[in-house]
Order: C-alpha cells, then structure tokens, then sequence
C-alpha cells in the first residue's frame, strides 16, 4: 500500500493471523491448477483487504510473483485495487462492493451440495470440501448478505464457514455510530452454528480449533466470530484512521520495527517464511493427484456419471441440444412470451442437467419451475428448483457463486422491475464474466394493472448500457427459443430474457435462427419489388412488434412511402456487432427508421431518427387502455412517422434522403459457432 500510496492496510493487519490458518494449515488447493474441482474455495468479501489475499496466494505458490505485489493498484496489473476472478489466479469471485462476496459463497455452498448430490457414491466422494469466506462489518449490514445468510441457515449449508473479522471499526468510526446489533445472536436465530475467538490478534491456535469445530457441523452453516484490532501494530491501530490510507512511511518504519523487520528494507519475505509454505504446491498437487486416482476407479464403476461430469467439467453441450427447442407456427394459440419461456425452459432442462435456479417467490408468474426435478432442499440435494423467497438481490449473487463454482449454469427470475433491486450483483456478472440467464418477466407497462412501481420504463436502458451483457427482448415465440440458444452460448456473462405478461400471436417472418442477429427484416413486401431500399424502417421489440408489422401496413395502404420494411430487433447488442455492411442492409441510409418500444427511448438514436417510446412512467391500467395513452398503437405509430417524416423533410431540404443514423463498431460477441451453425 505505502509502495502505491493507495489501498487498505487496517484489515490486512488484523486479519493476517486468520489467512495464515486458512491457507497454511487448513485449505486443500493446489496452486499449480487453481480449477481443480474439489478445491476448498476461499472468498474475501471485505475484497478491500486484498493485499493480504495477495500476499498468501503469492507464498502459497500461486502464478502471482513478487514484482506483481510491487505492482500493486497499477494499470493492467494481476494485483488490481479490489480482487477480480478474471485477472488473478486464485481468485474466486469479483468482491469489494461489501456483501456480494458472502452471498457469493452461499451459491458456491449450493453448488456444492448439490454437485455433492448428484455424483457422490459411497467411498467415492468427489465433492466434499469446503467453502470458507472472511466478511467485515460492512458486510454484515449491507442487505445482500443478510438476504443470503438468511437462505444459508435454511438450507442447512453445512460446508460453509464464515470468519467474521469482528474488529468494532468501519470507515465512519467506531461501529456504535450505526451497528450496536448481537451478531452471534442473529446468526444463531438464522440456524447458523456461532463460535468465538477472543484473541484473534494472536491465537493462531484457537483459530484452527474454531475452524475444526466448525467442520464438524455439517447441519449447519457456522460463523467464526474472530475479536481483531484494525491496523494492529501500527500507532493508529483499533481506529478508522488505519483502514483506507497508507500508514505512512515514519509509521510504517515503526511497523517493521515492531514485528522484527528492516524499517529499511521492503518486499522482503524471509527464509524461514519461505520455508514455512515451501510445501503448500507439493501438497496441493498430492491432493489433486488422490483425487484424480480416485476418479479414475469412479470413472470404472460408473462410467455414464463420470462422462456427464467430464462433459460439465468442459463446459460442453450434448450434441443434440438445439433439436430440443420447440418451434411454434403462424397463426398458433397466442402466448405470451413468458409461457413461451416456460415451454423451452423445460425442454432444454431435460437435455442440460446442469441448468440449476429458480424465482424470487414469483414462479406461478415467472414460469420457471422445471416438472423434471425437485426443489433443492437438505433432504433432496440433487433438486435444481431453487426457492429463493423474496430475496432479488441475493438470489442473483447466489447465482454469481454458483457460476463461479462451475459444472453448472444457474437462472434467476423476477419481475423485470426487480432487476433493479439485484442491479449490483447483475453487474457484477457481467464484469466479471459469470454466465448466469436472467429471466425477467412482466417486461414493460404491457403488465398493465400493478401499476409504475411494477413497470421497468427504464430497467432495458440500464441493461443495454452494462457492457459484457445480452438483453434479449423476443417478440413471440420463436424468438424466446432463439434468445435461449444464443444465451446458453454466450458463456462468458449474464444474458437478460425480458418477456411479456400479456399473449403475443407468433409473426409472420420471425426466426429463431435470426435472434443471432440481433436485428432482422421481418417484412418487406410493401412497396414496389424494384425497390433498392425501404423509405421507411418500422423497428419494433417485443410486445411492439405486432405495432409495427400494423402500421407498417396502414403506412403502405397510404402510399407516402414507396417501400417499408418491419424489423425485429431482440438483442441490440448482437446487432451492434454484425459487419457494417450487414447492418446497412437492415437499418439502410437514407431511409427514415422509426422505433416502437414501450420502455424509455435512451439508446435508440444509435439506431433511429424518432423513438416511439416512454418519457415518464406508467399507470394502473388494463393493457390495452395503457397502450392507446402512451401511443402504442399503429395509429399513432402512423402519426407520429408523418409528422417526424415531414420535420426531417424540411430540416435537411429532402423528401426522399435521410439523415444516416449514427453507426458505431464495435467487437465481435463470442457466441459459439454451434449456434451459427443451427
């Protein structure tokens, strides 16, 4: 920290007793394949207190050399300001925003028991060890972990351990100002195990007794409630004056003074530290090696297990997975695109084992409840139905763990609204690189009577602004499946299927297939064949495409235009990615290209001259009469295009030119070429 006149030195300090125990005498990993399997996972979600994390994986013998921890806060370093899954190995998870990281190793302890469920066999244990997180007091009143540790205790998730650094100190001051709660206590109401250790400064060996006791619960979650002094050692120890800057160099010298160091001298580790973890690789690598021996004689005896988990372990589909998908035709019963979810959903279910999740209390309405398993309980671990209860924000950290974890592919569900509610966690998936489906129902003010606190006007916007993250908007059925295949394949982050309550007929043009796309021509038969080009472009994204295909017909029984064209457009972000010359042949300078969206119109001048959408929030309304106030209507569509049509004539001295929307290029989305090839 002094090095980079940055960082947090406070926690480090008084919790480097409890990361020694850990990693010295208590965790199994093997530094030289930090994906082993059967790991213990580790997660800081005090992640401001990296450079202690930092600091073991570097004597443990992890890729992480000397000259990183010199390089520590600086730019493209393995050592960043706050840990990241993606740039250092041993990492587990993305943590800093305080909370995540113990919801995080909830979905991890879930991961485990359940993986532990469906594959162990009597002597043949490959999953059976532990999920261990540090937490301060920060994270204990950020309400995702409550939400979390509330849902640990009923799962009864014995193999997770939480060392709680009880140091009485947040950045404000002292935690009287605003934290006076019994920790012990409400952990104990939430059947969770609590145990204590009262010289957690010094007691290395009252640590691991903790820790062992801890183990042998296995009903039980347990919390470790370890006494620590912030920035012990240093002449502003047990204050918030230690926890987020530097100590200085005259305090840092007295420091080094203290515990027998060089005040001279920095980055030194001495031999008899060197030796003292000399035989963490070699361990961690025996361990692997038992493990794989034992898998072998696993594989032997039950071969039909050991190849689904080899499959998992690959992050490999059966090959036959996209002949599951349902199809659905032209002028079939309407669904709306939430049924339509349920229905693919559970057709993939049966052929991805893998798939695991759930709703926030909301599965009647979310559709998501998969008829080929069970719930997930302590009684059938091997269930994949997840009962979150009313617990956003939690439910999708749980799922950032699971995916963490590996060997499955965890989905969350809510209201669309209530994203927002999870947002942090969301946004964490896609920094991260989790892949986790988001299946968000009740997508725009089409839920109709709930009213705007129930309408998500502005939660797409949101969505399609996070980078590394697909929003899915499918117009009826046959999108859903589209929008299911290319979210299974994008594997490197989260995917957001937002899907209507009400009942959407299935469209003349649409095609799973083209949901690739991103954007497609779904109509171009209005208007003259010789037609180089469309005059008009209707874009319309889910509910409202069925507006545009119905003023784009008005539009052409007027005949203002020559041609028109209707264009589905489910995922803008893969659109943004195809070739410049694909694009221009969906979205053709030149032509006027209107939007139909009824949701906020934030993003859409990327791709339209005028955006029919949403400038404030809803109303408590049936559908219908919610469409006619707000213009979702192919009357108004018809209006509001010969209105813009005439301004931008006059504007730029042309009827038959338009301004070209702006065009921006961006790099290609990994989307696996199975599905380029379906």
């Amino acid at each position: 920290m002094q090095k980079a006149n940055s960082g947090h030195p406070g926690a480090p300090m008084g919790l480097a007793p409890v990361a020694h125990t850990l990693f010295n005498k208590v965790m199994n990993f093997n530094p030289k394949n930090p994906k082993w399997i059967n790991r213990d996972r580790f997660v800081l979600s005090n992640g401001h207190a990296c450079a202690l994390q930092y600091t073991m994986l570097h004597l443990c013998g992890y890729d992480l050399s000397l000259d990183d921890l010199k390089n520590f806060r600086q730019l493209h370093s393995k050592t960043p300001g706050h840990p990241e899954c993606f740039k250092t190995p041993g990492v587990e998870v993305s943590t800093g925003p305080l909370g995540q990281g113990i919801a995080n190793a909830v979905g991890m302890a879930i991961a485990q028991t359940h993986l532990a469920g469906v594959f162990n066999k009597p002597g043949y244990n490959l999953f059976d060890h532990y999920i261990y997180t540090v937490c301060g007091d920060g994270c204990l009143q950020e309400g995702v972990a409550l939400e979390a540790i509330s849902l640990a205790g009923h799962y009864k998730l014995g193999r997770l351990i939480v060392l709680y650094d009880d140091n009485k100190i947040q950045i404000d001051g002292s935690t009287e100002l605003a934290f006076t709660e019994d920790v012990a206590a409400k952990f104990a109401a939430q059947n969770w195990h609590v145990l204590h250790v009262e010289r957690g400064d010094s007691d290395v060996d009252g640590i691991l007794a903790a820790i062992e006791q801890a183990k042998a619960v296995t009903d039980k979650p347990s919390i470790i409630v370890v006494k620590t002094t912030i920035g012990f050692g240093s002449k502003k120890q047990g204050t918030e004056e230690v926890h987020g800057s530097p100590l200085g160099p005259k305090d840092l010298a007295e420091v080094k003074k203290l515990f027998g160091f060089d005040p001279e001298q920095s980055f030194i580790i001495s031999d008899a530290v060197r030796q003292a973890y000399a035989h963490i690789p070699s361990k961690g690598e025996g361990l692997e090696a038992k493990w794989n021996a034992m898998f072998a004689e696993y594989e032997a005896k039950f071969p039909q297990e050991a190849a689904e988990l080899r499959r998992r372990l690959e992050r490999k589909f059966p090959e036959d997975i996209f002949a599951s998908l349902p199809s659905f035709a032209v002028g079939s019963k309407k669904l709306a695109t939430r049924e339509a979810s349920g229905l693919v959903l559970n057709a993939l279910a049966v052929k991805l084992p893998e798939l695991i999740g759930g709703s926030a209390d909301l599965t009647p309405s979310n559709k998501t409840w998969l008829e080929c398993s069970t719930n997930f309980s302590p009684e059938h671990p091997a269930g994949r139905y997840l009962r979150f209860g009313v617990r956003e924000h939690a439910m999708i950290a749980i799922g950032n763990g699971i995916s963490a974890y590996g060997c499955l592919i965890p989905f969350t569900a809510t209201f669309l609204n209530f994203i927002e509610y999870g947002f942090g966690a969301a946004r964490l998936s896609a920094l991260s690189g989790h892949q986790q489906l988001f299946i968000m129902t009740h997508d725009s003010i089409g839920l109709g009577e709930d009213g705007p606190t129930h309408q998500p006007v502005e939660a797409v916007a949101l969505l399609r602004a996070t980078p590394n993250c697909l929003t899915f908007r499918p117009a009826d059925s046959n999108e859903v499946a589209g929008a299911y295949a290319c979210a299974l394949q994008f594997k490197s982050g989260p995917s957001v299927l937002c899907l209507s309550r009400q009942g959407l007929p299935v469209l003349e043009g649409t095609s799973a297939k083209n949901v690739l796309k991103g954007a497609y021509t779904v109509v171009k038969h209005q208007g003259p064949e010789d037609a180089k080009r469309p005059d008009l472009v209707l874009i319309g994204t889910g509910s409202e495409l069925e507006v545009a295909y119905n003023a784009a017909a008005a539009i052409a029984e007027k005949k203002e235009f020559k041609s028109v064209s209707v264009v589905s457009a489910p995922c803008l972000e893969l659109f943004a990615r195809q070739s410049l010359e694909e694009r221009l042949k969906v979205l053709p300078r030149g032509a006027l290209i209107v939007s139909v969206e009824a949701l906020a119109t934030n993003g859409w001048d990327r791709y339209s001259h005028y955006a029919v959408g949403m400038t404030t929030f809803g109303e408590s309304a049936p559908t219908a009469a919610l469409y006619k106030e707000f213009g979702f209507t192919a009357e108004n569509v018809v209006a509001k295009v010969e209105e813009h049509y005439a301004r931008l004539s006059e504007a730029v001295g042309s009827a038959t030119v338009m301004p070209p929307v702006p065009i921006q290029l961006l790099p290609p989305i990994s989307i696996a070429e199975s599905v380029r090839e379906w």
